[in-house]
């Protein structure tokens, strides 16, 4: 169980650095970041988590948006999983 939940809490910290680096190869792209093999891998890569997101979302909620909620709720999660895990660790021993 401990196992299961420190990999998710990896997959996740991994996924928002994902979303952090296709952030900024937006920004500094200039607007032709669509043009970007390093943009398209990110999408590519963290396009399970912003559908998940949108899944969640209202619909008025605009799609270039969504990867901003799709990265807080990843936040949120590797948080509760920070504080959740050792306490989990401390009980099992």
């Amino acid at each position: 169980m401990i196992q299961l939940l420190n990999i998710v809490y990896t997959l996740a910290a991994f996924a928002m650095l994902l979303l952090l680096g296709q952030f900024l190869v937006r920004v500094m792209s200039f607007g032709r970041h669509e043009e970007n093999a390093v943009y398209r891998l990110f999408r590519l890569l963290t396009s399970p988590v912003v559908r998940v997101a949108r899944a969640i979302t209202p619909a008025r909620v605009a799609d270039v948006h969504v990867p901003v909620v799709a990265f807080f709720l990843l936040f949120w999660l590797c948080l509760g999983l920070a504080v959740w895990l050792p306490q989990l660790v401390g009980a099992t021993s």
